[in-house]
């Protein structure tokens, strides 16, 4: 007696059932309730192995889209050959070596996915419903833990869609990217790799104002750095620099690089990072200042100085060029 009374106490609804040839219907008092007047509502349904009961779970639209790909995206993998048959000759094979620069936890599990995602999004019309839910799909089920891990896996994908943009010409990809995964990354390095590699893209596809964007937010995590960590402040603004060097970007833009890298020159007092720094200013057609900032240089070392013979041969190089 005791325990049916708890029964009840612990039951918002409890009634009987009927299964007809229709089917199994909830109670109209139930449908009010718990439905209100949304038209639209997802359970997922689970059958114990002993076969007793019927449990319905509420569950959002969201999560209902993602069991159901990944039930898709199992039977997919089951059943399709190892390596796929490319029909088309036109399609350009994906490049997985590009993508997958760092190895990480599940990446095969990953790779099948992103295989399936990559030829979805050679069909017409793309299924962009199926195709990102693909992706969305990756980005969710399989992080881990690890900051660095998560940070690889980011990457990847990332490193997946520029591919498919160029491919595929999917711009929309690019504030996709910008938008939902960039600031997802935890790891400084990714994060500034992956807007680096975002530059090419944005400038290719005439996305000036977020070619612009991307430039600046590089630089801004370049300014977070520690003044101790002068390795990585130069790590970072010669990735940037050979990101954009061959680039006809607004002279703004490489202006604004310009006044970063004399700030820095300034800054430090290590005369390989001042050197480094006079032939980014050259890498960029900044003749005039990487001139002056090694001639200054020259006359500050001492005559014992190693760097001597290497800021005159670059000085002499410069004098050579064009302003």
């Amino acid at each position: 007696m005791e325990e049916q009374k708890k029964i009840n106490e612990n039951s918002f609804f409890e009634t009987i059932v009927k299964k007809t040839k229709t089917g199994v219907t909830l109670p109209k008092e139930l449908r009010e309730e718990l439905f209100g007047s949304n038209e639209d509502i997802y359970f997922k349904l689970i059958v114990p192995n002993e076969k007793d009961k019927i449990i319905l779970n509420i569950i959002s639209k969201e999560e209902a889209d993602k069991i159901t790909l990944k039930k898709t995206i199992e039977i997919e993998q089951k059943s399709k050959p190892r390596k796929r048959k490319i029909k088309d000759p036109s399609i350009p094979e994906p490049k997985w070596a590009e993508y997958f620069v760092y190895d990480f936890n599940d990446r095969e599990k990953v790779q099948n996915i992103l295989e399936s995602a990559y030829y979805k999004f050679a069909e017409t019309p793309v299924d962009f419903d199926d195709v990102i839910g693909r992706i969305k799909y990756i980005l969710i089920s399989f992080l881990s833990p690890t900051k660095t891990e998560n940070a690889k896996l980011y990457y990847t994908v990332i490193r997946f869609l520029i591919d498919i943009i160029r491919n595929f010409d999917q711009l929309f990809l690019l504030d996709w990217i910008y938008d939902k995964i960039i600031p997802n990354i935890e790891s400084k390095f990714l994060y500034e790799l992956a807007l680096s590699d975002l530059i090419e893209i944005a400038y290719k596809s005439k996305e000036l104002e977020k070619f612009e964007l991307i430039i600046k937010k590089i630089l801004e995590s370049i300014e977070k750095y520690n003044k101790s960590e002068w390795y990585n402040i130069m790590s970072s603004l010669n990735q940037l620099v050979k990101k954009i060097k061959n680039i006809d970007a607004p002279i703004d833009i490489l202006n604004l690089i310009k006044e970063k890298l004399l700030h820095y020159e300034k800054e430090t007092d290590m005369d390989d990072y001042k050197i480094q720094i006079i032939e980014l200013l050259e890498s960029l057609k900044f003749i005039e200042d990487a001139y002056r900032l090694a001639d200054e240089l020259l006359k500050s070392l001492p005559p014992e100085s190693i760097k001597l013979a290497e800021i005159r041969k670059i000085k002499s190089r410069l004098k050579e060029k064009p302003i």
